[in-house]
């Protein structure tokens, strides 16, 4: 008997003992089972559905409806943050099931199979797994890096706080650690600030940093620099006596254009 013969009713032999798929695969994955509840509740995930779905999309080579499917169930596997390790595990245990009841078919029907023909079909069926599982990685993937992508933007925007105050006059409060990443980030945010908003003043208050290493102290000059070279002057204020201290040692001078102010409060009150 040829494997597309075969196909059709092994689909209907998997559809006559759907209940016994699910007792078999349960026991499979002793580890997924107890999640099964607690997946549906929290993502609205069908294990039991989901895999049914998978075995025909399988036997019967349906590729598209397989890597949509892919594609649908990585998107949500990432949104809910199940693992890819639990996954893996699952689609092994539909995977070993399924060929269980493959053996099971071709028991109670004593269809006699050729070596070659044999290993065509197992080719096809593990294939068509295979893919799955590539299409289901990249989905799950391609949104973790979305995801991620995401969350550093919006650190980076909670780190570089640019508040206007007049409509040409904004403040920046650091606040925290500084190091050469973030004021790498600081000035280009700070750039791409005056030049959308037309900032002619940008008070930097540092009062809420306790410490910088020199090279940070270099670079944040370097930002100071080139808000200048934008038509924007910076008034700095909040200088702690230990930063000071460090500028001082490294030779590291502030532009003479460049306000120093005790604190924000003064700095507010003189530009409003």
């Amino acid at each position: 008997m040829s494997n597309d013969q075969v196909s059709p009713k092994v689909k209907q032999f998997m559809i006559d003992n759907r209940d016994n798929f699910e007792r078999e695969l349960l026991m499979q994955a002793a580890t997924v089972n107890d999640r099964i509840e607690e997946i549906l509740r929290i993502g609205n995930i069908d294990l039991i559905e989901n895999a049914h779905k998978l075995v025909a999309f399988v036997i019967e080579a349906k590729k598209e409806e397989l890597e949509s499917f892919a594609k649908v169930e990585g998107v949500a596997w990432a949104r809910h943050a199940l693992t890819l390790a639990f996954k893996l595990e699952w689609v092994s245990a539909i995977r070993r099931t399924l060929w269980d009841f493959i053996q099971e078919y071709i028991q109670a029907k004593t269809i006699k199979f050729k070596l070659n023909e044999f290993f065509a079909l197992e080719k096809k069926i593990n294939s068509r797994l295979d893919h799955f599982l590539n299409e289901f990685f990249i989905s799950y993937s391609s949104y973790k890096d979305q995801e991620i992508k995401a969350q550093k933007n919006l650190v980076e925007n909670l780190s570089v706080p640019i508040i206007p105050i007049t409509p040409t006059t904004s403040i920046l409060p650091l606040i925290g650690m500084l190091d050469y990443y973030r004021t790498t980030v600081i000035q280009e945010k700070v750039l791409n600030e005056i030049s959308i908003h037309h900032i002619q003043t940008l008070i930097l208050d540092l009062s809420g940093i306790s410490d910088m290493e020199h090279e940070v102290i270099d670079n944040l000059s370097k930002v100071i620099e080139s808000t200048k070279l934008m038509g924007c002057q910076t008034v700095i204020t909040g200088l702690r006596p230990d930063v000071v201290r460090k500028m001082a040692t490294l030779g590291i001078r502030l532009d003479g254009d460049t306000k120093t102010l005790g604190t924000l409060q003064r700095a507010i009150k003189n530009y409003l």
